[in-house]
């Protein structure tokens, strides 16, 4: 028999539909994986990447954390997000911004995200209403709201910026970032203008009317106010890495539970397992797979060396299925001990939504199981969602 060449694209949509038997290939026959034609190298054993998470002196963030954006000198624009920095500037923003994900602001929220989970959710409950798309009519808009209701905006805008996030971040065979996302970062940047304005004339109890008053430390010691573009880039990095990861990773949980009905029958029965079936649905399937990162010296990972000012894709979606660190790692168990995973990342640059991820999967999936102890995915109808960072379901109709 003739081996199939091992090749890992993560453009290619046959690919991208289940990774899982080339990640483990990966993990197996060539843990430091080198694509030659697109020029990144891939790590993708737990051990590997949580290495690569914790030393961002040498996998560093500034060259931005999305392969097909990598370049030695990356642009003022890119410069700009905090998660393309590094420390100690990063240190910096990242305290700073760490105010929208205070205890006090999460306790607000939950009823907040309980209400919006119960009014989607009751659209298709009892008699009659037993078919929808549980992303389409509820994982894609319960973020939506979340986010806007951080940032101060309108719900009646929450449709156009879900659609905003979406098509920024779709990309079609062949093709990179381009023009289409350069025209919606215009639009959007024109809309949170405007709400940056009316709030400077008159503030408000919201994230971006924090962000005004809140004072940044700069090199010399010095401290002054957030400017237009930086708050810019705080509210457009909260809006769409929010919304797009808990969307993904609601999707990701009715396939799962569907898949494994034994584990769902779990969370009916005993509730309080849920918020650890949150880190196990995490686990399984990361809804953001793969963060770049940029070499700044040589470094040896798993008996090769990955040279100086390379690019690197961390695999936290391969990681967290990684047989040497999770038994069975192919399947849900939501009784599994979870000592750790890196579905959100890990050290400097852990996501510093997680808290909010994890309080709006958990009580979407309590108001969830509360009105639908079963449900069949329609897998003939499911639609994936195609992008270098995210992976996961645009569509996914159910019939409870």
């Amino acid at each position: 028999m003739v081996a199939t060449p091992l090749v890992y694209d993560p453009y290619d949509y046959a690919i991208d539909a289940d990774p899982h038997p080339v990640w483990k290939r990966l993990r197996d026959e060539a843990p430091v994986y080198y694509n030659e034609r697109l020029d990144f190298y891939a790590l993708s054993r737990f051990d590997d990447v949580l290495r690569a998470h914790l030393d961002p002196a040498t996998f560093s963030s500034a060259h931005t954390t999305v392969l097909e954006m990598m370049q030695p000198e990356p642009s003022e624009f890119e410069r700009s997000l905090m998660i393309f920095m590094d420390p100690p500037v990063h240190t910096r923003y990242r305290k700073l911004v760490s105010r929208a994900f205070t205890p006090r602001h999460m306790a607000t929220l939950e009823p907040r995200i309980r209400a919006l989970a119960g009014r989607f959710l009751d659209e298709f409950a009892g008699a009659g209403r037993g078919a929808f798309d549980y992303v389409d009519d509820f994982g894609a808009r319960l973020p939506v709201m979340v986010i806007s209701a951080l940032l101060g905006a309108p719900e009646e805008d929450e449709p156009q910026l879900r659609q905003w996030t979406d098509d920024m971040l779709h990309i079609d065979p062949g093709e990179m970032l381009g023009s289409h996302a350069m025209a919606i970062q215009r639009a959007s940047h024109d809309y949170w203008q405007a709400h940056i304005d009316e709030r400077r004339r008159h503030p408000r109890a919201d994230i971006m009317s924090e962000l005004m008053t809140a004072e940044l430390e700069d090199d010399d010691g010095s401290t002054r106010y957030l400017s237009d573009d930086e708050i810019h880039a705080f509210s457009g990095l909260l809006s769409a890495a929010g919304n797009e990861t808990v969307a993904r990773f609601l999707g990701w949980s009715a396939v799962g539970l569907d898949r494994f009905p034994d584990q769902r029958r779990k969370l009916v029965d005993d509730p309080g397992l849920i918020p650890n079936a949150v880190e196990e649905i995490l686990r399984w399937e990361a809804p953001s797979p793969i963060q770049g990162r940029w070499t700044t010296r040589a470094v040896e990972m798993s008996g090769a060396v990955v040279p100086e000012a390379a690019k690197v894709a961390l695999l936290t979606g391969a990681a967290n299925r990684d047989e040497r660190m999770f038994a069975d790692p192919d399947r849900i168990d939501v009784e599994r001990q979870i000592p750790r995973h890196v579905a959100f990342g890990y050290g400097i640059h852990f996501c510093l939504g997680a808290a909010l991820a994890r309080l709006e999967g958990r009580i979407a999936l309590e108001e969830t199981l509360k009105r639908f102890p079963t449900w069949e995915v329609d897998h003939d109808r499911c639609e994936m969602v195609h992008t270098s960072t995210v992976r996961g379901y645009a569509k996914v109709p159910i019939v409870t």
